[in-house]
């Protein structure tokens, strides 16, 4: 009894100078550890070397003649296409609005690019890959994120965002707000504003009325898709649907014949 009562009074004692003997020191030596902790895994790191490779740099330079995906090679401005890819600023070097939102000191409102089916297409696309996951597809602010746990995504149909000036939407795609980061490194210009002019289009979408539809398209309206039947209206029978038969006088029984 006496000797599994020393045993456990060393065992304690070794856990706790191995717990409490080393605190405060301090060492150049990476600690030792059982399940290493993900921020000191080895990966490159901006700006900062890597002894994986001989010359000790961590990022390094692109295959010659390759180019990064969805990049487009720049056009002047006079054959730019209808998208907006050939823009002079791929992305915010300026100071004009385009590049900044502002016009002045104020946020400033409009495309500054042709709004066409492309450029609406261009921005669909960036849409889905960039903004989805958060904001949801119809810009509702139900995104995936939001089912775990990113609970401060807004809607993006909500009346402050659709008042808002389309500057101030571009300056929060590229320098980010709150939990939303920065797109402005990875996003060319011409791509964010293909993403507001798409939004402009969702928020237009989702609160249309009668009144938005040209006169001459209204009675399209009640007109049945391909392949569905028409709705019936109250009162008229379904095709191929008879009327119910009118109730006749039953018949008196025939007199037995002699």
């Amino acid at each position: 009894m006496l000797r599994a009562f020393f045993l456990i009074s060393l065992l304690l004692t070794i856990a706790g100078v191995a717990v409490l003997g080393f605190r405060g020191e301090k060492t150049t030596n990476e600690p030792w550890e059982l399940f290493p902790d993900m921020v000191r895994q080895m990966k490159v790191r901006a700006q900062s070397p890597l002894n994986f490779f001989a010359d000790g740099r961590g990022p390094r330079l692109p295959v010659n003649g390759t180019v990064p995906i969805g990049y487009v090679m720049p056009k002047t401005a006079t054959n730019a296409s209808a998208t907006g890819a050939g823009m002079p600023h791929m992305f915010s070097v300026g100071t004009e609005y385009v590049d900044t939102g502002k016009m002045g000191n104020n946020w400033g409102t409009g495309i500054p690019v042709p709004v066409t089916p492309e450029l609406l297409e261009r921005g669909r696309e960036r849409f889905n890959i960039t903004c989805v996951m958060c904001h949801g597809a119809t810009a509702a602010g139900n995104g995936i994120t939001k089912q775990y746990g990113l609970a401060t995504v807004v809607t993006l149909q909500d009346d402050r965002i659709r008042k808002m000036a389309d500057g101030e939407i571009f300056n929060t795609i590229t320098n980010g707000k709150n939990t939303m980061m920065a797109y402005g490194p990875t996003l060319m210009v011409a791509d964010r504003w293909a993403i507001i002019a798409y939004l402009r289009a969702l928020q237009r979408s989702q609160g249309a009325t009668i009144a938005d539809v040209p006169p001459e398209h209204r009675a399209d309206l009640d007109k049945a898709p391909e392949g569905k039947p028409a709705e019936n209206k109250p009162g008229e029978n379904k095709p191929g649907e008879s009327k119910p038969a009118e109730a006749k006088p039953a018949a008196k029984p025939e007199a037995p014949k002699k």
